[in-house]
């Protein structure tokens, strides 16, 4: 059957389908030996060698899924040239290939899906499917009344306006405020941007929720596959079949 390389990828666990596209238009995807850079290409999943990076890449693997409490100080990436700590140290006895859904970056914490699932994680971090992500935020200074308001309403970035956030302020004081937020988009660093936009620095950021998971009681650096029914309600949620 004729599919997509990008889907032939993600299908695989390679890589989701924007990472797909970016490997494709980098050159590092052969099929049948010769580089391919057109995002537009279709394989024969039955019948055509793809490789990426000098590896065999075959399509189709049993669905997985896993929730993991990112700690800290790690990066979300299969490989750093600095050596930094990778999500991937903590994944020793996961065997399949997976691809993290989104990212946190190397400061914050939290809730983080892996798949092997292209279509999955697509849908989950794309804009249009309105995936909701829900953040424990410290930041410098008090945070309250317009402040409040204005991220709600949505900030103006570099890379145009936020969409409405959900906003709670659990506690806020001179030197510091505890806020719970809830944004629908997957920006780089919208969060913290959001609030440096308003003026106060992010001296901790956590994510407790994503997609209708929760993070607790997972411990830093744990991990747990999904259950079939929570699998469920995420490609319910996203528009997917079962």
């Amino acid at each position: 059957m004729q599919i997509r390389l990008n889907k032939y990828l993600s299908q695989a666990g390679r890589a989701s389908r924007r990472e797909a596209d970016r490997l494709i238009a980098a050159g590092k995807v052969r099929v049948n030996g010769a580089v391919v850079t057109d995002l537009g290409r279709t394989v024969d999943d039955a019948q055509d060698r793809v490789e990426v990076g000098g590896r065999k890449i075959s399509a189709r693997q049993e669905p997985v899924t896993i929730v993991l409490h990112k700690p800290p100080g790690c990066l979300v990436t299969r490989n750093d040239p600095q050596g930094r700590p990778t999500i991937y140290d903590f994944l020793p006895q996961v065997k399949t290939s997976i691809f993290p859904v989104g990212r946190l970056d190397f400061e914050s914490e939290g809730l983080l899906l892996l798949t092997n699932d292209g279509e999955l994680a697509f849908r989950l971090t794309h804009p249009r499917f309105q995936v909701p992500k829900t953040y424990l935020v410290k930041a410098e200074g008090e945070i309250g009344g317009d402040k409040v308001k204005r991220l709600e309403r949505g900030i103006r970035l570099e890379d145009g306006k936020t969409a409405p956030a959900r906003i709670r302020v659990l506690t806020a004081a001179a030197a510091s405020s505890l806020l719970r937020i809830e944004v629908r988009e997957g920006r780089k660093r919208e969060v913290r941007r959001m609030l440096e936009a308003v003026g106060h620095r992010v001296t901790m950021l956590k994510r407790i929720a994503f997609a209708g998971l929760e993070l607790a009681p997972l411990q830093r650096g744990r991990w747990r596959f999904l259950s079939a029914r929570e699998t469920k309600a995420l490609k319910d949620l996203v528009g997917m079949k079962s």
